[in-house]
This record gives C-alpha cells, sequence and structure tokens, in this order.
C-alpha cells in the first residue's frame, strides 16, 4: 500500500541555487526495481490455468472456428505478458522522474519502508492491454459483424476508466467522487448495448413468480450502470496489501474463464456461445497482463499498481459479465469484495470517522500486522485469526476469494439439481396419487430414489458444464 507523497513546499530564495548535481544512487535514471517473479507466478497460476485448458481442447467438443479463435486470443495474451514483464521497468523509470511514488506503509520502520516504490505501473498493464484487444479485431472480426460495435464500446469504456483512474493517481480525487466515475466511464457501453434486458428465473422459483423469463427493461441497463460502479470501486476498496488488487483479479477472472468454457461446452446455442467467446477475448489479455503485473507487485512489492489499475481492472471484469450475459454470476465471483464493501457501509456513510489509509497496524520489532477496528476484510481477517505477515495475510485473503469462486461453481450446480429434483419429485407423487405405476409403493423407498435420481442429475450437470 503506498501513502502519496507530499507535495513540495513553496520555493524560497534558497531553493533557486543551483542544486548539486544528484547521485546516480537517487537518479531515477538510476534506479533499478526488484527482478520480476515471473517464474513464481506463473507456476503458482498453473492451478488456474491447467483446468481452463483442458476443459477447452479436451473436455469438451468446442466448435472448431471458435476454438481456433479463442486460442489465437491466447497466443497473443501471451505475447503480452512478455511484453508487460519488460514494459515495467521501463514505466518506473517515468513515473519516478515525474515523482510519482510512493512509501510502503505496511513497512514502516524498516529499511523496505524508506524506500521509494514508483506508483501507477497499472497505466502500463492498461496501454498493453488495450493493444491487444485491438489487434485482436484483425483476426476475429469483421467489418460487418454484429459484435464489432459492443467490442469498440466494452474498450471505450475500460480505456475511459483507465484514464479516470490516473487522473485520481495524479489528482488525488476525492472518493465521493471516486463513486461517480465509473458511471461516466460506462455509458459508451450503456449506449451501444443491444443485448437482451432479460433475466432467467431460477427453476426453483418459477411456481412462486410465475414467469421463466422477466423483462426488466431499462431497469436493466440502470443495473448494469450500477454493476459497473460496484465492480470498480470494490477492487479499489479491497487493496492495503503487497499483490492483493492483482492477486484478486487474477483468482477472478481465472474463474471467469472456467464458467465462459462451461457454458460454451455446454450449450448449443450460437449466439450464447458467441457471447461467453465475447468474454473470453477480453479476460485473457486481462488475466495474461495481470499476471505480468503481480509478478512485480507480490510481496515484497517493487512497483504499485495506483488507482489506474484497480479502476481498469473492475472496469473490463464489469464489462465481461455485462456483454457475456452472466452478471448474476459474477457477483457470487465477487463475494469477498461484497462482504468487503459491507463492512465499510459504515464508514463510507460517514456513520462511523474514516481514516485516510484503514490499513492495520504494523509492528517493525516482529513484522506481523495487527487488525484495527476500521471496517474492511483485511482487519477482520487479522481480528478473526490473529496477528500474521502480510504475505501470509494476503495469500489467506486470496484462498478465501479462490474459494468464493468455487462455492459459486457448487451453488449453479446444486441449483440446477435441486430444480430437477423437485419437479420429478412432484411428478412421482402425482403419478402415486393417480394409483399408476411408476413409483415406489413406499413413501421411505420412494423419498430415497428421488435422493439417488437428485445425485446423479446433479453430477450429469456438473459434467456438462
Amino acid at each position: 500500500m503506498a501513502t502519496r507523497r507530499k507535495p513540495p513546499p513553496p520555493a524560497t530564495a534558497a531553493d533557486l541555487t543551483p542544486p548539486a548535481t544528484p547521485s546516480l544512487a537517487n537518479s531515477p535514471e538510476q534506479h533499478e526495481i526488484a527482478a520480476s517473479k515471473w517464474k513464481k507466478i506463473l507456476s503458482v497460476s498453473l492451478i488456474f490455468v491447467v483446468p481452463y485448458l483442458y476443459l477447452l481442447l479436451f473436455h469438451y467438443k468446442v466448435e472448431s472456428e471458435l476454438k481456433r479463435s479463442i486460442l489465437i486470443n491466447a497466443v497473443v495474451s501471451a505475447a503480452g505478458f512478455v511484453v508487460t514483464v519488460k514494459l515495467i521497468p521501463v514505466a518506473a523509470k517515468y513515473v519516478l522522474r515525474r515523482n510519482l511514488f510512493g512509501f510502503d506503509i505496511n513497512k514502516k520502520g524498516t529499511p523496505g519502508g524508506t524506500i521509494k516504490i514508483p506508483e501507477s505501473l497499472g497505466i502500463a498493464v492498461g496501454i498493453v492491454f488495450l493493444v491487444l484487444a485491438i489487434l485482436f479485431q484483425y483476426f476475429n472480426f469483421t467489418a460487418d459483424s454484429n459484435w464489432l460495435v459492443e467490442y469498440n464500446a466494452a474498450l471505450a469504456s475500460i480505456c475511459f476508466m483507465m484514464l479516470l483512474g490516473f487522473v485520481d493517481d495524479v489528482l488525488d480525487v476525492p472518493w465521493r467522487v471516486k463513486l461517480l466515475l465509473p458511471s461516466f466511464a460506462a455509458l459508451p457501453l450503456l449506449m451501444a448495448y443491444a443485448g437482451h434486458t432479460t433475466i432467467i428465473i431460477p427453476k426453483p422459483l418459477i411456481p412462486y413468480v410465475g414467469l421463466e423469463i422477466l423483462d426488466l427493461g431499462w431497469m436493466y441497463k440502470l443495473y448494469m450502470g450500477l454493476l459497473a460502479v460496484f465492480c470498480t470501486n470494490c477492487v479499489n476498496i479491497h487493496a492495503g496489501l503487497n499483490g492483493l488488487e492483482v492477486g484478486q483479479t487474477v483468482v477472478i477472472t481465472s474463474a471467469i474463464l472456467i464458467h465462459n468454457v462451461m457454458q460454451i461446452g455446454a450449450s448449443k446455442d450460437l449466439e450464447y456461445q458467441q457471447a461467453h467467446a465475447f468474454s473470453i477475448y477480453l479476460s485473457q489479455p486481462l488475466l495474461a497482463t495481470s499476471l505480468a503485473l503481480l509478478s512485480y507487485n507480490w510481496y515484497p512489492s517493487s512497483v504499485f499498481v495506483g488507482d489506474t489499475y484497480t479502476y481498469f481492472a473492475g472496469m473490463t471484469m464489469a464489462v465481461v459479465g455485462i456483454l457475456g450475459h452472466f452478471s448474476e454470476t459474477l457477483l457470487i465471483f465477487f463475494l469477498p469484495q461484497v462482504l468487503n464493501f459491507l463492512l465499510s457501509l459504515p464508514q463510507l456513510a460517514g456513520i462511523i470517522p474514516c481514516p485516510r489509509h484503514r490499513l492495520p497496524k504494523f509492528d517493525p520489532k516482529t513484522g506481523l500486522l495487527t487488525g484495527t477496528n476500521d471496517g474492511t476484510l483485511v482487519n477482520f481477517f487479522l481480528r478473526l485469526f490473529g496477528r500474521m505477515t502480510e504475505q501470509s495475510l494476503c495469500v489467506s485473503l486470496l484462498v478465501f476469494q479462490a474459494l468464493a469462486c468455487c462455492f459459486c461453481f457448487l451453488l449453479r450446480w446444486f441449483l440446477a439439481g435441486l430444480a430437477d429434483y423437485l419437479t420429478n419429485l412432484s411428478r412421482c407423487r402425482t403419478i402415486k396419487s393417480s394409483n399408476l405405476v411408476g413409483c415406489k409403493d413406499t413413501e421411505t423407498s420412494m423419498i430415497i430414489d428421488e435422493m439417488l435420481r437428485f445425485i446423479h442429475v446433479g453430477l450429469i450437470e456438473l459434467t456438462k458444464q
């Protein structure tokens, strides 16, 4: 977590004298950030990447042209990873030259707390992402493609949000204004959106609602705008540790990719497949460039991502959820961020005093963090599990993020199986009350039979997805 560098005081007469030649050690041109941890990051990322590639290449029979486009996008994204790893050290020198740096608060009182760490390096990631996404149009979209308008609108919203994030890093915009920034950035996407405005009612609720599909009309676009605001800001406030902002993005994006390929493999609807493939085209470059940034931002961090990255990543995930038509699932992936928002709400609403940095207390003697009474998930974990190092705390939070994504997949599978179970149980009771053949003679054996059928259906649904 960076603490902003305070602006210099007004110049005095003494300041007008020619300064001494700076030493090479303090010159931004001579500043060398720590080496990238890309080998370590790629090794850990295999936990998410291998299941995704297995589902895409072997488990599901994905249409050949669609698979070809996804693989081309993956190759372009891999090249983006290499470019980003090389670009970040170069960009770090330029931001230091403009005095965009910070000090690590969680290392205050140690030698690491006095190092000037370049800030706003999310701008390098965002630039590479946009270049990759634009170049990919050459391989996949034609001039008359139905998806081209929404694709470019999505890129416009992402670019707009990245620009506003960089403005925030430079001008230090008040947080109340930050809440409104994503609303403006989402306008290109909302104006170009030509998809459906309906939601599918979960099967167990259909008998109570009386509808399978509900058209929300203009309220759906309002919901999309609010989703963009939430995703962008929730990544920004769930922060404060080396690697946490980028790490949560990597975990959520990996879950998005797995979800998309599962939906493509389970559906025969071409338009439905294209919607999820559209999401993959933006998620793979986001994952690749974020992994490159994480290789520098992981503990001990040698660069800070800044609001530029958190806004850019949040808007990108909101865009893929909206245009991929799985915004409800996306919210479950964001479960830790929702909890963090609920914990933060009293302070954000001004009911409880809100300090500038709601970070835990660092003990330089032991190197451990202690939770404070501030309403963040970071402090809540420390109060719940006790003092721990910054790296251990970040790993714990990312594991919790991964468990939340796994819970989302289990919830979808359970609801699908439960719906079929209730349908079959109702049918069986109807048959029995009519004294027709087809059900067991006793109520107990009927329930056992239906429970086994429910488990069987659930396993089938899990395999299909």
